[in-house]
């Protein structure tokens, strides 16, 4: 697609990290998820993913293929699915069986995004894997092997066999923060989604690749690309600003090793992070847009042009849930 696209052209999407708040718990966050899928279902969002980790006091999404369940059924049209499933943490049977169902509950509705990285620490990675070892990198093999229990080329007679998963057609998505899953996914011709959102870097780079080495496949004729991109909004700019420090605490607690449940928003985020702190948040922030409906309207349009994305996944973290909706309300007053 050329630059010259505009934001209504492409389709727009929610990454729900099922954020746990202080002073809450992890029900009011699935509910809260829950929520604001049935909202983005009626505003008009493609999709609605959940992402995987592990481990971290303020993300309520771990068990994915369980929330994924519980958020389909409360919606009636928007696609649902992983944003993503780090498929070295599973087997790879298991996934297939678990995506083959919900497909099966819903069916045409479920996509599958898969990444590599563990995301959590070593040491649970090790309690989830039982054998981890961080230098290897299986995952081409692992991403061939449950593609196959999908596309069984035996007839039905191999000795393992996913049920439910055999012969549906549920859509693989390849995530990456690098440029080994665009290789991968030009490679076998799947649609490849960007996390942009913290790793922005390595964004054009990924897309490049991705784009210039692309083999066309059963499942796609062209590529297929997906920014993420953390979006702020509210009515007007100071208040956004204030809901973002809440995002900005969350990545300084990554910063500092210490991860917890997302905090409520600060006047100025100068007042809780240093120097380098701050620049590093810079950094991270360059697909960030914070501000009212016309600032938001204007960054996207920044990020669409230097990207020529396809779909954008929009991920908000904001401490108040009706102050997220609002921000999702907002942005789809853009996009629709």
């Amino acid at each position: 697609m050329s630059g010259t696209h505009k934001l209504e052209d492409i389709s727009f999407s929610v990454l729900d990290l099922a954020p746990i708040t202080e002073g809450h718990t992890a029900t009011d966050a699935l509910r809260n998820s829950l929520d604001l899928a049935q909202h983005a279902e009626k505003w008009g969002y493609k999709r609605y993913w959940v992402a995987e980790h592990h481990g971290m006091p303020g993300i309520s999404s771990s068990a994915t293929s369980v929330v994924i369940g519980y958020i389909a059924g409360g919606t009636s049209t928007i696609r649902v699915g992983s944003g993503g499933i780090m498929l070295p943490n599973h087997a790879p049977l298991v996934i297939a069986e678990q995506f083959g169902t919900l497909e099966a509950l819903y069916p045409g509705r479920i996509d599958l995004g898969l990444g590599r990285a563990p995301g959590t620490d070593g040491v649970t990675a090790h309690a989830l894997r039982r054998r981890f070892d961080e230098s290897a990198d299986d995952f081409p093999e692992l991403l061939a092997e449950l593609y196959s229990y999908f596309h069984p080329q035996d007839d039905g007679k191999r000795h393992v066999r996913a049920v439910p998963g055999e012969g549906l057609d549920v859509p693989f998505w390849l995530l990456g923060s690098s440029d080994f899953s665009a290789r991968l996914a030009s490679q076998l011709g799947f649609p490849f989604s960007f996390a942009s959102h913290f790793a922005p870097n390595y964004t054009i780079p990924a897309l490049q690749l991705y784009r210039e080495n692309f083999r066309p496949s059963a499942h796609l004729s062209r590529p297929h690309s997906m920014i993420g991109v953390n979006v702020i909004a509210a009515d007007t700019d100071d208040e956004a600003h204030r809901l973002a420090t809440s995002m900005q605490q969350q990545a300084l607690s990554l910063f500092r090793g210490r991860p917890g449940k997302l905090q409520p928003p600060v006047d100025s985020i100068e007042r809780v992070a240093n120097e380098y702190e701050q620049a590093a948040l810079a950094e991270r922030a360059r697909y960030t847009v914070v501000g009212s409906k016309d600032t938001v309207r204007k960054g996207l349009e920044r990020f669409l042009e230097e990207t020529r994305a396809d779909e954008m996944i929009v991920s908000a973290q904001i401490y108040n849930h009706d102050a997220r909706l609002r921000s999702y309300e907002i942005l789809s007053g853009i996009i629709s």
